[in-house]
């Protein structure tokens, strides 16, 4: 166990892209007026590692909340493509204004010249799509917990404006009283009103409404669809529409 470092929180990417930048206009966040930085965490081990950062589970050593577990989402400024920085600022965007007891809790946020930082709600029970590995298939009393408090994390989302989009089991996490979270908004859309509709092509195509694949605009009903999706996947064991490579799924969920 050892303190944080910039050394210790870098992540291998390439560089030479000429859609990389090395600025992100993200606004620090802070927890009941305490600002946070490297020195006030204690790396424990990481707990993920994506194409441009690494997830760490850390323990806050300073500080009023001194003790307290979390997940610190680390990335390098330097291997962030345009597409990568607007995703990471919406998802920081949209996490700052939520607090729900089924969606992902932000407490900090922070930069140094070459990492970004965002200090997230640590789950112990890991994630949906773990879970469901080793199960295959979820009792019908399971499926119907998690349908509701994903229902209630995804109206909760909708009334602020927000389409989620990329509803699937690796985004749902578990607390240690089974409890889920959404996590990763970097997909999301925010500030829809009523029937407005976005016409962006993102998601897991697998999850996809029709509506998204055929790119003729979508709302918040895209959410819903996902979620009937997640909901056959859970009670099955498979996934409604999954073809040997994305067209045939694309046609699938088209027929």
């Amino acid at each position: 166990m050892v303190a944080l470092s910039e050394s210790q929180t870098s992540s291998s990417g390439s560089d030479g892209d000429d859609t990389t930048e090395t600025e992100i206009e993200v606004n620090d966040v802070t927890k009941d007026g305490e600002k946070a930085d490297t020195s006030q965490f204690e790396l424990l081990k990481v707990l993920g590692q994506g194409s441009f950062g690494k997830v760490f589970l850390v323990r806050k050593v300073r500080g009023r909340d001194a003790g307290t577990l979390y997940a610190m989402k680390v990335l390098k400024k330097a291997t962030l493509k345009v597409r990568d920085r607007l995703r990471t600022k919406m998802e920081r965007n949209i996490l700052v204004q939520i607090k729900h007891p089924f969606i992902v809790g932000l407490h900090y946020a922070f930069q140094t010249e070459g990492k970004l930082y965002l200090i997230l709600d640590f789950l112990r029970g890991g994630d949906l799509f773990t879970r469901l590995s080793k199960e295959v298939m979820f009792t019908e009393e399971d499926v119907k917990y998690y349908l509701a408090e994903l229902a209630l994390a995804l109206d909760h989302l909708h009334r602020l404006g927000i389409v989620y989009r990329d509803l699937k089991p690796e985004n749902i996490l578990l607390d240690a009283e089974g409890h889920i979270s959404l996590t990763d908004f970097g997909l999301s859309k925010e500030s829809l009103d009523n029937d407005e509709k976005t016409y962006s092509f993102c998601g897991t195509v697998e999850y996809m409404a029709p509506e998204v694949v055929n790119r003729r605009g979508h709302s918040t009903a895209a959410d819903w669809w996902s979620l009937g999706v997640l909901m056959f996947e859970m009670l099955t064991g498979n996934l409604p529409f999954q073809g040997q490579n994305r067209k045939e799924t694309m046609t699938q969920i088209l027929k």
